[in-house]
């Protein structure tokens, strides 16, 4: 078996444990195997490619020196999440106060065959995420734009996972209307049998 072999049958926190213990290739594959997911994370997060790039390279040499700070509480790619997000924001506020988060795959509102139609809504919901707080956009960002569970969501975002949920709430609730939506109580109201009118 070869020497690739023999890394590729190791856990992620073996591979940590062993880039700790000085194996000179046990990193590159922890690396290898999570580029891609923290790639998209980035793109997802900066809305700029080379923004990204520049984020993922951070978090990787922070993730490569600070390996040791791993303590096992969570899965290494919930801590890998953590530092690409911290690498994100750092980006981002370099340029700008307030981060601005990526476009929404809406299939729920768009015909998947109306191409304008659907840039127009990705648009429509960019521009109403980018009017929530930072901690809600994040939120959102993590667990409905990128599929986290809420729990990776609060190891990423170093929050309780009642606060995620908090501010998914509020973020969603606060979205409909921005977006024009009707709320389940405009639908029910609005869905209501109408009484036909008292003859005078």
């Amino acid at each position: 078996m070869s020497r690739l072999d023999d890394l590729l049958e190791l856990t992620d926190r073996e591979l940590l444990s062993a880039h700790c213990g000085g194996d000179p290739d046990a990193f590159g594959e922890l690396f290898r195997r999570h580029r891609d997911r923290m790639w998209a994370l980035a793109v997802r997060t900066t809305r700029d490619p080379e923004m990204a790039a520049d984020a993922v390279q951070d978090a990787f040499i922070a993730a490569f020196r600070r390996a040791d700070s791993f303590r096992g509480e969570a899965a290494v790619t919930t801590w890998l999440h953590r530092i690409v997000v911290n690498s994100c924001l750092d980006q981002l506020r370099r340029i700008k106060p307030v981060v601005s988060l990526p476009d929404a795959d809406l299939c729920i509102v768009a015909d998947r065959h109306d191409h304008h139609r659907s840039v127009e809504i990705r648009l429509d919901v960019q521009a109403a995420l980018e009017q929530l707080p930072e901690g809600q956009r994040m939120a959102l960002v993590l667990v409905d734009m990128h599929g986290l569970s809420t729990a990776e969501a609060a190891a990423a975002l170093d929050v309780a996972e009642g606060t995620v949920k908090s501010r998914c709430s509020r973020g969603r609730a606060a979205m409909v209307p921005l977006l024009g939506l009707a709320t389940p109580l405009d639908r029910s109201i609005r869905d209501a049998p109408k009484e036909p009118m008292a003859s005078p």
